[in-house]
């Protein structure tokens, strides 16, 4: 404003010096002309004032001439809009303010390059002061521009147009455009370039960049707003401004009602188009050998993954180590695993890929994830006590988690069971660790429990014989430890023999069918009966109640 009101002062005596006090503007008695008449007698006298104020009062002063130059052109539109005004007079008015405005528009081109320079020249610490001068003295010539195209189309409403003025304004606006829209590209990428030096800048240099950073986002978001400002104006004016529409949109993101227009769409898209043609030229040749050299080494470490795989087998599969199936397939799984991470980490990294934020965000996914998945960690943590502590294997029949069957695999969340029917049921670790574990066929030798009765009629030292001659007799069964068979239980129904012979653990089966098929064969050949369950019921009836009944 400050600035406004000096340029003011400056050209007021070349707006005002011919209107005389003394000589009405008009001998009409309208109200409007008579309040143009005044106005411009204010404006004479405050003009006057103002080179004669100084200090706090000058303010004062400038602030009143500014008011009554915006409340002497809103009268001057009402009258012009009048079409019964005084055309001859009214041109003479919008005369004063077209030679004012191209007055005004001079000192203040003059006032930017200065403060152009001063920017330039000035020290770090002056230089958001510098800028904010700059600032000012651009917004005022877009304001005093927006009145010079008033101004014209003023004139051609009074029936006196002014097209070579006009065509010189639009050339004024056109160039003014192009500068304002090469600042704003200028200016963009200093901001990207220092935002690059900044992440490796340290001490003195940061706060120097630092600062060089705060003036470009400055300059950059001054001239937003005059580009904005310049191709409202322009839009008005007739002029295309499709281009900076994009340059806007590319510079701020905001969507409004231009990116409809068919011209500004193309320009968007086709910028783009150049830019994406443009870097892939560039960086195309580049691109393919960073693309080589991934999968190189992806392939190499691919490679070294099944090496590795071999090389820790060989060692997990040492006898001295005593390691589970289980254990064995943990380490060679996570030895291929972690191999083939790592390789892929080197890949990212040779294409140029930071992966100081990638393992960061590993590391906070992970906290975040282990709250999320409390029960998948449940079963980790229960499937590393299962491979510490061994309570089964690959290949053991299992009764575990409420399940009985062979265990097929394993991994650290959760164990697969194969059942007698060949039904496969994926059991999580947290429920077998958690639950009691009967591995049946860990030990090598098992003895099968079996039970016999006979009649109490029958001969007990022969029944004695046959069972141990059929027990001995069976191929499979192992003489030491030795069988036993001894009379157990005397029953309701029956006298039990118990029969527990040792075999191998594969021969379990085989064994307790073969044994039960044969002694009930012998039984029979021997005459050896087979109680069922039975139970014998006596009736008693009482005499007098006979007596009773047939009498």
């Amino acid at each position: 404003m400050r600035l406004l009101v000096l340029m003011l002062i400056f050209v007021s005596t070349l707006s005002f010096a011919d209107t005389k006090p003394q000589l009405p503007l008009h001998q009409d008695t309208n109200v409007e002309y008579q309040q143009l008449q005044k106005l411009n007698l204010e404006l004479n006298a405050l003009a006057k004032e103002a080179t004669s104020t100084t200090g706090s009062s000058l303010d004062v002063v400038r602030l009143q001439l500014l008011n009554k130059n915006k409340e002497l052109r809103k009268t001057l539109t009402d009258l012009i809009d009048d079409k019964k005004a005084d055309k001859k007079l009214l041109l003479k008015q919008v005369e004063q303010q077209i030679k004012f405005a191209a007055e005004a528009e001079k000192f203040l081109q003059t006032k930017v390059e200065r403060d152009q320079k001063d920017l330039d020249n000035a020290k770090d610490t002056d230089k958001l002061v510098a800028l904010k001068a700059l600032t000012e003295s651009r917004d005022f010539i877009i304001l005093v521009l927006n009145e010079e195209w008033e101004n014209y189309q003023w004139m051609e409403h009074l029936g006196k147009p002014d097209p070579e003025a006009i065509k010189a304004l639009k050339n004024n606006i056109e160039h003014r455009l192009d500068f304002m829209s090469a600042s704003l590209t200028f200016g963009s990428q200093a901001i990207d370039l220092n935002n690059k030096q900044l992440k490796s800048a340290t001490g003195d240099e940061l706060k120097a960049l630092q600062v060089t950073q705060l003036l470009a986002q400055r300059q950059v978001d001054s001239d937003t707003k005059n580009l904005t400002d310049l191709v409202k104006l322009a839009d008005n004016m007739g002029i295309d401004t499709a281009e900076y529409k994009r340059l806007l949109f590319e510079q701020t993101g905001n969507v409004t009602d231009d990116l409809l227009n068919s011209k500004v769409m193309w320009s968007i898209i086709t910028s783009w188009t150049t830019d994406f043609s443009s870097w892939l030229f560039e960086n195309l040749p580049q691109m393919i050998f960073k693309v080589i050299i991934f999968i190189f080494i992806i392939f190499a470490f691919k490679t070294l993954k099944n090496v590795v795989r071999k090389m820790v087998t060989r060692a997990v599969s040492t006898k001295n180590l005593k390691m589970s199936m289980l254990m064995q397939e943990f380490f060679i799984s996570m030895s291929g695993k972690i191999v083939f991470a790592i390789g892929i980490l080197i890949a990212l990294s040779q294409v140029g890929l930071n992966l100081a934020p990638i393992l960061t965000g590993f590391g906070v996914a992970g906290i975040i994830i282990g709250f999320a998945l409390q029960d998948t960690l449940s079963n980790f943590a229960s499937g590393m006590m299962l491979l510490i502590y061994r309570p089964f294997d690959v290949g053991d029949l299992v009764e575990a988690g409420s399940i009985t069957g062979k265990v097929s695999h394993m991994s650290l969340v959760n164990t697969t069971i194969k059942t007698f029917s060949n039904e496969i049921i994926i059991v999580p670790n947290s429920k077998i660790w958690g639950d009691i574990i009967k591995n049946v066929t860990h030990e090598k030798v098992r003895r099968i429990d079996m039970v016999f009765g006979i009649g109490y009629s029958d001969d007990i030292e022969k029944t004695e014989r046959v069972l141990q001659d059929i027990v001995e007799s069976h191929p499979s069964v192992l003489r030491s430890p030795e069988p036993n068979i001894k009379l157990h239980t005397l029953n309701s129904s029956s006298v039990d023999f118990i029969v527990r012979p040792w075999v191998k653990t594969d021969d379990y089966w085989d064994v307790y069918w073969d044994i039960t098929r044969e002694v009930k064969m012998r039984f029979d050949r021997e005459g050896i009966s087979i109680p069922f369950p039975q139970q014998d019921v006596h009736l008693h009836m009482v005499e007098k109640a006979i007596e009773s009944k047939t009498a």
